[in-house]
C-alpha cells in the first residue's frame, strides 16, 4: 500500500505528458551543451532554462498544460535539461574527442560506452550519498538553491519574487561588466572559511605571473596540493564512515529561512553511506575492466599491469567524483578538466602506454560533472519540498528526480551517437581535450613526479587541518587550478559584505540575503548562457 504523505503523491517522472517534455529539453540540452562544449569549450547551466521554460508551457491557457504549475514538475524538467547538458558535453563528447584527436578512432567506440556506464555510475552514486555527513542535503551546493529560489518565485511572487528579481537584475547587470557573479552571489550562502580559501587560491593563481613571474602550473603546484588535498579527503570520508555517530551541529551556510527544517530529516545511516561507497567502486571496477577489455589493452599489457590499470582507473574514477563533488556542494565550481589532468600524469608516470592513458583520461573526465549537476538538482528538489520536513515526500521526490535524470541521460547518450561524426568531420572536439592529447604525446619526466610529491605535503596539511567541513585543501586547490582572479576578487568581496551586513542586522538579514544570492547567481547563468549562445552564433 502506498504511502500517504504531508504534500500528497508527488508527480511521476513517467507520466506521458511530462515524460514527453522531459525527452525533449533532454534533447534540446544535450544538443546545447555539445555545441557550447567544442565551440567555447565550456558548458553552461541550463537548469534555469528548463525551469524557465516549464514555467511558460504552464501559463498556456489550455487545459492540459495546467499541470506545469507545479513546482515539483518544473523541477523533475529543470533535472532532465540540465543532466542531459552534463552528460552530453562533460561525461560523454569530452571521452571520445581524446582518441580521436590522437588518431585513434578505432577506441572512440570502446571509450563512448565506458564514458557512458561511468557516468550512469556518477549519477547513481550522487543519489545514493545526496544526505549522507559526506554530501549533506544541508550543504550549499549554489546552482540548486539558485534554481529552487527562481520556481519559488514564479509560483508564489511576492516579496520574495522581488528580492530574487532584484539579484537577477544585478547579477545580469554585473556580468555586463565582467564582474564574475556567481562566486559573488555563492559567497553570500555557502561556508565562509572554505570560499575564503577558494578566493585566495583564485588570487594567487592569477597574479603568481603578472606580479611574481611565477607560472604555477609550469611547477606543477596546484596539481600538487589537489593530490595531497584529495588523498586526505579520502581518508576524512573513511573516517566519517568508521567513527561513532556524534549530533550534528548544523550547516553553517544554512539560511534562517531553512536552517530550523533542514535538519527535520535524519541523514543516512553510517552503514548505508558505507554500503553505497562500496557499491560505487565495485561499479567503477566493472566499468574500467569493460573499458579495458573492449579497448583492447589485454593485448597491450602483463597481466599484473592490466589488472593494476582496472584498479587505478576504477580508484581514480571515484576519488575524482569526491572531490569534484565537494567542489561543488560548497562553491558551485568544480575542477574536472584539471582533476582528469591530474589522473593523467600520474597514469604517465606510472607507465601505462599511450592507448591505455586515452582511455584511463576519458574514463576520469566521465566521472565528476554528472555527479555535481545531480547534487544541484537533487539540492533544487530539497528545497522546493520542504527542506526534508515530510519525509517520505522528499523520498518519492528524489526517487522522481533520479528517474529524469537517468531518462535524459539516455537521450544524452542517443543525441552524441548520432551526432558526434558531425562535430568530428569539422574538426570540432572540445578544447581540453587537445590538452590531455598533447599531454599523452608529450609524456612527463622523474622531476615531475618530484614536484607533485613536494607540493602535496602542505595540500595535504591544509585539507586536515580545515577537517571534513570546511575542505579547505581542497577548495583552496580548485582556486589554483583556475586562471579567473576576478572571481577570486568577487568571492572576498562577498564576504566581506556578508560579515558587515550580518553583524549589523544578525540572523534576520540571512533569508533575505540568501535570496538575492540566488538571483545573482541566477542572473549570471541566464546571462552566461545567452552570450554563450549568442557568441557561438556568431562563431
Amino acid at each position: 500500500m502506498e504511502k500517504q504523505t504531508k504534500h500528497g503523491k508527488h508527480p511521476k517522472a513517467i507520466e506521458p505528458f511530462t515524460l514527453l517534455l522531459t525527452v525533449a529539453t533532454a534533447v534540446l540540452g544535450a544538443l546545447i551543451g555539445m555545441q557550447l562544449i567544442v565551440t567555447l569549450g565550456i558548458t553552461a547551466s541550463t537548469s534555469i532554462i528548463g525551469a524557465l521554460l516549464a514555467m511558460l508551457i504552464a501559463r498556456i491557457p489550455v487545459a492540459i498544460f495546467r499541470k506545469y504549475r507545479s513546482i515539483h514538475r518544473q523541477n523533475l524538467i529543470q533535472t532532465a535539461i540540465s543532466s542531459a547538458t552534463y552528460g552530453a558535453a562533460n561525461s560523454l563528447l569530452i571521452p571520445i574527442g581524446i582518441p580521436f584527436i590522437l588518431g585513434k578512432t578505432e577506441l572512440i567506440m570502446p571509450m563512448l560506452i565506458g564514458a557512458a556506464l561511468a557516468m550512469f555510475v556518477d549519477s547513481f552514486m550522487l543519489y545514493r550519498l545526496f544526505n549522507t555527513d559526506i554530501f549533506p542535503a544541508s550543504g550549499t551546493w549554489p546552482d540548486g538553491r539558485a534554481t529552487a529560489e527562481s520556481i519559488f518565485a514564479g509560483d508564489k511572487g511576492g516579496k520574495r519574487a522581488g528580492l530574487l528579481g532584484l539579484g537577477i537584475a544585478g547579477g545580469v547587470a554585473g556580468s555586463i561588466f565582467g564582474i564574475p557573479m556567481s562566486a559573488f552571489g555563492v559567497a553570500f550562502i555557502g561556508n565562509v572559511w572554505a570560499l575564503a580559501m577558494f578566493g585566495i587560491g583564485l588570487l594567487i593563481k592569477g597574479y603568481s605571473m603578472p606580479v611574481l613571474g611565477v607560472d604555477l602550473t609550469d611547477s606543477y603546484i596546484p596539481h600538487g596540493f589537489m593530490i595531497g588535498a584529495g588523498l586526505v579527503a579520502l581518508i576524512q570520508v573513511t573516517m566519517i564512515i568508521m567513527k561513532k555517530k556524534k549530533k550534528d551541529d548544523g550547516d553553517a551556510s544554512a539560511t534562517a529561512e531553512g536552517s530550523a527544517q533542514e535538519h527535520s530529516m535524519e541523514r543516512k545511516s553510517k552503514t548505508e553511506t558505507s554500503r553505497s561507497l562500496i557499491v560505487g567502486f565495485v561499479l567503477y571496477l566493472i566499468v574500467s575492466l569493460i573499458v579495458a577489455v573492449i579497448g583492447g589493452l589485454i593485448t597491450e599489457m602483463s597481466v599484473g599491469m592490466f589488472i593494476g590499470f582496472i584498479i587505478f582507473a576504477a580508484f581514480m574514477a571515484y576519488v575524482h567524483e569526491l572531490i569534484v563533488g565537494i567542489s561543488a556542494m560548497h562553491s558551485g565550481w568544480f575542477p574536472a578538466f584539471a582533476v582528469a589532468l591530474i589522473t593523467l600524469i600520474i597514469g604517465l608516470l606510472i607507465g601505462f602506454p599511450p592507448t591505455a592513458l586515452a582511455l584511463l583520461v576519458g574514463f576520469s573526465a566521465a566521472t565528476g560533472p554528472a555527479f555535481a549537476d545531480m547534487g544541484f538538482d537533487l539540492k533544487a528538489g530539497y528545497i522546493l519540498r520542504g527542506n526534508g520536513s515530510d519525509p517520505e515526500f522528499e523520498k518519492d521526490g528524489r526517487r522522481q528526480q533520479f528517474t529524469s535524470a537517468m531518462i535524459a541521460f539516455g537521450i544524452a547518450l542517443i543525441v552524441v551517437l548520432f551526432t558526434y561524426n558531425h562535430y568530428f568531420a569539422q574538426d570540432l572536439v572540445p578544447p581540453v581535450d587537445k590538452v590531455y592529447a598533447a599531454t599523452i604525446e608529450a609524456g612527463v619526466s622523474g622531476d615531475i613526479a618530484k614536484e607533485l610529491l613536494i607540493w602535496a605535503i602542505p595540500g595535504a596539511l591544509l585539507q586536515w587541518l580545515g577537517g571534513q567541513r570546511r575542505q579547505l585543501g581542497i577548495l583552496f586547490s580548485t582556486g589554483l587550478l583556475l586562471t579567473y582572479p576576478e572571481a577570486g576578487w568577487a568571492v572576498l568581496a562577498g564576504l566581506l559584505i556578508r560579515t558587515i551586513i550580518t553583524k549589523w542586522k544578525g540572523e534576520a538579514a540571512e533569508a533575505p540575503i540568501s535570496i538575492l544570492a540566488a538571483g545573482f547567481i541566477a542572473g549570471d547563468a541566464l546571462y552566461n548562457f545567452f552570450s554563450s549562445v549568442f557568441s557561438m552564433k556568431k562563431g
